[in-house]
């Protein structure tokens, strides 16, 4: 198999640190990092370590700039960086919810439209979630920001004329350090949010499960490789079985899928006490 180039942001921990572990060894590997302390790290690994921080698009085109004066031909760029901007819709302030689109929506527009002209014949792969289908409350700026990821690159795919694919991988529930980072960030609805103190609590609880009790972002490096390997990848892959069955409940007409949701929240707040 021959030596290919890679991008990847969001390299430093969870899918992406394990994307790099599976391909360093035979390929040419860009890795995007926001912390600047994981540079040396990275760096080790025998990859092309580039500094991105899409809550600062500032380092966006130094960013591109960097990949195109080392290379002149990408094989597949790996859109992986993002964050989760949670809470009541009422109480979220309108800069977070900008802060959610920076980060995972524009930031990856800009990044991959400035790559384009040396990605043609390639792949893009971006990790998406199965909050795409648009059904969790309390984190709609994240659903929103995934399935507008979703349409743009779809429309992408539709519209390029390089013969560049365009493949979106929906995981479910993924133990990654991204839930215990966006409890974090998020502290200042979760930890204070009148009239949804119980909501906010329970989200605290289940995305600290989450962290240890999800998926292991292995079984979503499998499914990259899967797609990037393939020759005519699917447009989409689930991964888990959570995802799977949001794909199937996001069908229903929005009453009824509205009506189970409410219910469903109830039930489990009750069993957490």
């Amino acid at each position: 198999m021959r030596t290919k180039t890679y991008v990847i942001t969001g390299a430093t921990s969870g899918i992406g640190a394990g994307l790099i572990k599976e391909l360093a060894e035979d390929n040419v590997i860009f890795a995007g990092y926001r912390n600047q302390a994981k540079a040396e790290e990275l760096s080790s690994l025998g990859v092309f370590p580039f500094y991105i921080d899409y809550a600062k698009p500032e380092t966006i085109l130094p960013a591109i700039n960097s990949i195109k004066s080392k290379c002149t031909k990408i094989d597949t760029l790996v859109n992986i960086a993002g964050c989760v901007v949670a809470g009541p819709v009422e109480k979220i302030e309108m800069s977070e919810i900008r802060r959610q689109f920076d980060v995972n929506v524009f930031g990856h527009l800009e990044f991959t439209k400035g790559l384009l002209d040396i990605l043609t014949g390639g792949k893009i792969i971006n990790v998406s979630s199965m909050a795409s289908y648009g059904i969790f409350p309390y984190i709609s700026p994240y659903c929103a920001s995934k399935k507008c990821l979703d349409m743009f690159f779809n429309s992408l795919l539709i519209e390029n004329k390089k013969n560049i694919q365009v493949v979106s991988i929906k995981p479910g529930v993924i133990a990654t350090p991204l839930w215990g980072k966006s409890i974090e960030e998020n502290a200042k609805y979760l930890n204070s949010c009148s009239d949804y103190e119980r909501e906010m609590d329970f989200l605290i609880n289940n995305a600290k499960k989450n962290e240890t009790s999800g998926l292991s972002a292995d079984e979503v490096v499998k499914v990259i490789m899967k797609a990037d390997r393939a020759k005519k990848p699917k447009l989409s892959y689930t991964v888990g079985r959570d995802a799977f069955a949001a794909s199937l409940i996001s069908l229903l007409p929005q009453e009824l899928l509205n009506n189970i949701i409410k219910l469903g929240i109830k039930i489990r707040m009750k069993k957490s006490g």
